[in-house]
């Protein structure tokens, strides 16, 4: 008698074990290679063993597609994050080159010019009234030249004062004020507290002493409203 024939039969574990392995060496090739085809797991009707081709082309677009979609974020948000930086700059700059008042608020007082028995001489500054420890504010960017007792060499009428050199040869003094901030040498940005206001010196009360000069000295001042206004502050 013959021997009897026996079958083997593979469950669909193995079958689909040994798919996926196909699967898995057929995509790595497809990428690695950008040739050929890879297999995916897409079972037919009727049929769980079935296995479907597709193109490595169709592949590798959709991965350009997504490495070219997450660069142009990148390059979106590097482009941001410049013309941030460049609109701070021009901000800065403008801030800069610009003039403000010495204080932020303030009643118009003694202008200059003005002649009375108060000064030796007619008014060399324009006066803001102000509470006694305002902020006093660098009208300008520039470098302190003067900073004091006895109107940093100025005279003792003008109690403590500052004076900073900006560009063109112009100078703004500030003076009778109760506490300096700033020392010799120092750079100052437009805005910046550089000392509070007072009322040391001759003075009648709390309130800035404010010029423009043409030179670090007193006897160069030139009428600072004006002044102001032509460089664009509004008073």
């Amino acid at each position: 008698m013959a021997p009897r024939a026996t079958t083997r039969r593979y469950s669909h574990v193995s079958v689909r074990r040994v798919r996926t392995a196909v699967i898995a060496v057929g995509m790595g090739a497809s990428l690695v290679l950008g040739a050929g085809a890879a297999l995916a797991a897409t079972p037919s009707q009727g049929s769980a063993d079935t296995l479907t081709v597709a193109s490595a082309g169709s592949l590798g677009s959709s991965v350009k597609a997504q490495a070219a979609a997450v660069q142009k974020a990148v390059d979106a948000k590097k482009a941001a994050a410049v013309q941030k930086a460049v609109d701070a700059k021009k901000a800065a700059d403008a801030k800069a080159n610009a003039w403000e008042t010495p204080v932020a608020k303030y009643a118009i007082g003694a202008a200059f010019g003005l002649a009375g028995n108060l000064w030796s001489h007619n008014h060399s500054g324009q006066d803001f009234v102000v509470p006694s420890g305002t902020p006093v504010r660098a009208a300008h960017s520039g470098v302190v030249v003067k900073a004091g007792p006895g109107g940093a060499g100025d005279g003792p009428a003008y109690g403590n004062a500052i004076v900073i050199q900006h560009d063109n040869q112009t100078y703004s003094q500030y003076a009778h004020l109760s506490q300096i901030n700033v020392r010799i040498g120092q750079s100052v940005t437009t805005g910046q507290e550089i000392g509070l206001s007072g009322s040391t010196g001759n003075s009648t009360g709390p309130h800035l002493h404010f010029e423009i000069r043409t030179t670090p000295n007193y006897g160069s001042a030139v009428e600072p409203l004006k002044f102001l206004r032509d460089h664009g502050v509004k008073i």
